[in-house]
């Protein structure tokens, strides 16, 4: 009996995978055997790299909802991923029984962690608020300035998290239009890729002085800046200093940040007053 269930298995067709009619992957029985006594056993690991290699091709990351320009929100949208329990029983299916030949994509919905019903009740308080000036005649870093103040608008900062800027705002590349433009390195000015974003985390350091906000980490530059006091400033880098700070509160925090006519401000909101 065990013979003709092998012989039944060897003679299975490849497992074909896919998405809206359209060829993800073919998947071969054999490829995931362990020469085991009778050979009736999956490799976990391969079966794994497998599922691995089909949710990247699936995955579609959730748009967290937000607030436009006006204030107005967003609607929050679904993203997916691959259904792991659900495909390792089709390929189980597949590995003993032979069957099915070709199958769609088992997916499942990824829920954003923002969705509108909490942004509409962050969005009831002013906490805190800050505006610094920039010239805009310096394009290269008043184009820094709006590409960061992008990266941190809308974002939220749940109780006990850690808020990062360089992990927020991620690496400053040309790739992602940042220029060169004037930065401070051991007290003397010079030209870098992202120059000009520390007004953006000095202006949000400012913002979120606040009751219940503990600032983990900052550093000031080696000299003065002109847009803010002596001392009131938070210099960041790729690869150096970052800005940090934990929502201490009992409520969610989101950050408003824009960058229009030579004005850099960033306001605070919460569902109830820190």
């Amino acid at each position: 009996m065990l013979a003709v269930i092998l012989s039944f298995l060897l003679a299975a067709a490849p497992l074909t995978v896919t998405e809206d009619d359209h060829v993800v992957d073919k998947i071969v029985k054999e490829d995931f055997e362990l020469l085991y006594v009778d050979r009736l056993w999956v490799d976990d690991m391969k079966l794994k790299l497998q599922m691995d290699i089909l949710d990247e091709k699936l995955y579609e990351k959730p748009t967290n909802a937000k607030l436009d320009d006006n204030g107005q929100i967003i609607e929050e949208e679904p993203g997916r991923a691959l259904d792991r329990q659900k495909f390792r029983q089709l390929f189980l299916n597949y590995f003993y029984q032979g069957t099915p030949e070709r199958t769609a994509l088992p997916e499942r919905k990824i829920y954003p962690r923002v969705d509108s019903e909490l942004l509409a009740e962050i969005r009831e308080h002013k906490i805190g608020s800050y505006t610094t000036n920039f010239k805009q005649s310096n394009e290269e870093r008043s184009r820094n300035i709006e590409l960061s103040a992008e990266a941190i608008n809308n974002h939220v900062v749940f109780p006990g998290e850690q808020f990062s800027f360089n992990d927020v705002v991620g690496k400053r590349t040309e790739e992602k239009g940042y220029k060169r433009a004037p930065v401070i390195v051991k007290g003397e000015l010079a030209e870098d890729i992202g120059g000009g974003i520390c007004q953006v985390s000095s202006t949000l350091y400012n913002a979120v002085d606040l009751k219940n906000i503990e600032i983990t980490e900052r550093y000031s530059h080696s000299r003065s800046v002109p847009y803010v006091p002596p001392g009131r400033d938070a210099t960041v880098s790729w690869y150096g200093p970052d800005f940090a700070f934990t929502n201490k509160s009992k409520q969610p925090i989101l950050i408003r940040a824009s960058a229009d006519d030579g004005n850099m401000t960033i306001t605070i909101l919460s569902s109830e007053p820190l």
